[in-house]
This record gives structure tokens, C-alpha cells and sequence, in this order.
């Protein structure tokens, strides 16, 4: 099974390639990325020899250079997307190109060739804010322009259900370390501020919640799905709903003397909560690792500490 990664070379990326060589079934991977967050993490961190690996710098806008590494692809993970936490708001046009045009030129790509099997990473951003948590079978109704695109990127996939399997899974808020992590990400942005810098800027009043998944976690769900049953569809996954606030009280038991500093904190609050467990969830076999030793495995690849 010869399989691509549009964005393999990112966050998710990584975790998953990390996984999937040691998966029986594959016979090569395919990295498809423009290099675009300038995170060269993958190419030097880590030896991947068991399986052949081979990357190809392209966009995924470029539909030809794109459906010519197609050929001979099975199953194609797609992680590509512009995702700027937490400036969704702003630049409308690059979200709308990468996240809805971007996947229209995937999907069209996966049509012209033999793919049998697509992925796509989505986003609970989709149903926009929440007052209670939800699942698969509420009305998304995106707020951002991020979750506009990635709602519009879905519609795209969707509609190869009747020539291959398609599975959306809309993700929670990925965090965890590996080393192509994203410091923007509001998890692994807190514990490199409490860590180096003994305090934590909050926008809002640390009220809001979203939901959370482990970056590890969701490359495992991934990797399983390569051989699960499940059918095409739309799939939540996520492991945790917290508060800024929750998550700053675990931290401060790694960093008891941690300092919030309260950016905005009478602006909107946004709240967007999954159901959990997902659906999913109970179809996957996943690691039970709990968010204190997640935070302390983070903390431990540290090179150092501020005092």
C-alpha cells in the first residue's frame, strides 16, 4: 500500500509518519508539502530507514505537479491547511484558497487517478460556537473563516463517496509535543511560556472552552483507520473538553508559582465543545495517557529552564 501526506512534513505530520512506519501494510510514503511554515523539524530530528520515504515539494494548489505524484497512491492523508490560532478572523482569502480551493484540487487529483482511500483532517471549528458539547449530527455552522473553509474543504471530499472511501474527522484543538510542534497552539504555547518565562498571556477570560486531543492520539486514530471497518463519513474526535482556566490549573502543578496575565478579558467568549468519547473513540484502540503526564513529557525534552 503506497500512501501521500499532503503537509507531512508538519506537526500532525510527523506523529503520523512516525506511526506509519511501522505499519506492515505500507510499501511507501509520500510527503507533499510546501515547506510553507518553514519548520524543517522533519527533515532532521529523527532517521526514518524502515519503510521508503520520499518528498516532494509541491502545493497542493498545483493540481498538475499534484496529480502526478498521485499515480500509484492508495490512500491519501490530507493534513495540508493554513491554520493561524488564534487569527482566524483575518485574511479571508488565504484560508478560503488553501483549506476550500486546496482540497477542491486534492479531491479533483484522488478522481483522476486510482486512490481508493481519503482522509482528511477537518476541524471542530466547523460548527462554530457551542453552548453545550456536541456530535456528528449537529448543523455545523462555522463562525471563523478558517472554519468556513475547512466546512467548504469537506464538501469537496465528500462528494467521492460513491468512487472511494472518504472520512472526515474533525479534530479538537491538537497539542502535545513532538519536534515539528506548533508553538501556536494554545497548549504547547502555555507550557513554553510557563516554562521559560514563569507566566502565561490568556485572550479573554480564560472561560472559553474548546476541545482537546493529544497530537500522538490523533496520528494513532489515523493510522488505525488505514484497516478499520468504519465506513465513509463525517467523524468528530477528541479526548478532553477543558477551560483556559482548566488547563492552567494543571499546569501550575508542574509550575506552582505560574503567573496569568488576562489579555481582553471582557471580549466574547467563544466556546466550542465535542462530545466526548467520540464516536469514534470506541472504535479505535488509543493510548490512556492522562493531560498531567502529557504536560510532563512535553516538559521533559525542555533544554533548559528560566529561573
Amino acid at each position: 500500500m503506497k500512501v501521500l501526506l499532503t503537509g507531512g512534513a508538519g506537526y500532525i505530520g510527523y506523529g503520523l509518519v512516525r506511526q506509519l512506519m511501522f505499519a506492515p501494510e505500507i510499501s511507501e510514503i509520500i510527503i507533499y508539502d510546501n515547506l510553507s511554515r518553514r519548520n524543517y523539524a522533519f527533515f532532521d530530528h529523527q532517521k526514518f530507514i524502515e519503510k521508503p520515504l520520499r518528498f516532494v515539494h509541491g502545493d497542493i494548489l498545483d493540481g498538475r505537479t499534484l496529480q502526478q505524484t498521485l499515480q500509484g497512491v492508495d490512500v491519501i492523508f490530507h493534513l495540508a491547511a493554513k491554520v493561524t490560532t488564534p487569527f482566524a478572523d483575518t485574511d479571508a482569502h488565504s484560508f478560503d484558497q488553501i483549506n476550500h480551493w486546496g482540497t477542491a484540487q486534492v479531491a479533483y487529483a484522488a478522481e483522476q487517478t486510482d486512490v481508493q482511500h481519503l482522509i482528511y483532517v477537518s476541524s471542530a471549528a466547523v460548527y462554530g460556537d457551542t453552548d453545550t458539547a456536541v456530535n456528528e449530527d449537529a448543523i455545523p455552522d462555522p463562525h471563523s473563516y478558517y472554519g468556513i473553509a475547512k466546512l467548504a474543504g469537506e464538501e469537496q471530499v465528500l462528494r467521492l463517496q460513491n468512487k472511494m472511501k472518504v472520512q472526515v474527522i474533525r479534530s479538537g484543538n491538537v497539542y502535545g509535543y513532538n519536534p515539528a510542534y506548533r508553538i501556536d497552539a494554545v497548549m504547547n504555547r502555555f507550557i513554553f511560556e510557563a516554562h521559560f518565562q514563569g507566566r502565561v498571556s490568556v485572550q479573554g477570560s480564560g472561560e472559553q472552552q474548546r476541545s482537546f486531543l493529544h497530537v500522538d492520539k490523533l496520528a494513532t486514530a489515523l493510522r488505525q483507520l488505514l484497516n478499520s471497518p468504519l465506513p465513509s463519513g463525517t467523524y468528530n474526535l477528541a479526548e478532553h473538553n477543558f477551560s483556559i482556566n482548566d488547563i492552567l490549573l494543571s499546569l501550575k502543578i508542574l509550575y506552582p508559582d505560574l503567573e496569568t496575565i488576562l489579555i481582553n478579558p471582557n471580549m466574547p467568549r467563544r466556546n466550542i465543545s465535542l462530545q466526548v468519547p467520540a464516536r469514534l473513540w470506541s472504535q479505535l484502540f488509543i493510548p490512556d495517557i492522562s493531560l498531567l503526564d502529557e504536560f510532563q513529557a512535553f516538559q521533559a525534552v525542555f533544554a533548559f529552564r528560566s529561573k
